[in-house]
């Protein structure tokens, strides 16, 4: 298999996280592309008909493409166990939560990179999403982030660690400090250590 991506992807970090939380690097290639929304790479174009990374091109059959359809089919494959059937809608749901949160921190990125004068009332209304997901996680969602490995933990991490990268100036941890003690404590795992974006 091999997985078109771009290492700066929170949507690749989820899916390059469960594949070394498997130990199953060997068995998929990765290859980086640079792309964007304004300038789609080939590879990238070729796999996915919307432009867009994570892609997983399979020998048995056509390209997959979105992230949660991606970790849905390795789990699958590998029998890893993270979407555990007693808990699926309630590691559904927080994984939802955190794509969430990934789209609108990944729209207040373009924003900012992509006008000159970015919309404060935007980026404000984003980081006000970004603000609520967080806060229910805190408040309803932290039993969920404990016991063993599943994709809804995979998921928030990967969302934390994006905030961390670009929006790191609006103090994520600030009133959320079991979240942030859950955080920094995923932060440790190796996997999250090899999948640290360049920047």
């Amino acid at each position: 298999m091999q997985l078109v991506m771009s290492p700066n992807s929170p949507y690749v970090r989820k899916v390059r996280l469960l594949i070394r939380e498997a130990g199953r690097e060997a068995e998929v290639e990765e290859i980086a592309v640079a792309t964007n929304a304004y300038d789609i790479h080939p590879e990238v174009a070729a796999a996915n008909p919307l432009g867009r990374i994570p892609a997983l091109l399979c020998p048995e059959g056509p390209a997959l493409y979105d992230s949660r359809v991606i970790t849905r089919y390795l789990d699958a494959k590998w029998g890893l166990g993270l979407y555990p059937e007693p808990r699926l809608w309630e590691i559904l749901t927080l994984e939802a939560t955190a794509e969430g949160i990934l789209d609108s921190a990944v729209t207040m990125a373009y924003e900012v990179r992509m006008k000159d004068v970015p919309s404060e009332k935007w980026l404000d209304a984003q980081w006000h999403k970004i603000a609520g997901a967080l806060d229910a996680i805190e408040s309803r969602w932290m039993s969920h982030l404990a016991g063993p490995l599943n994709m809804g933990q995979i998921a928030v991490a990967s969302a934390l660690g994006y905030l961390d990268l670009r929006h790191d100036a609006r103090t994520w941890r600030e009133g959320r400090p079991e979240l942030a003690a859950w955080a920094a404590r995923f932060a440790e795992r190796p996997a999250m250590q090899a999948t640290l974006p360049p920047g």
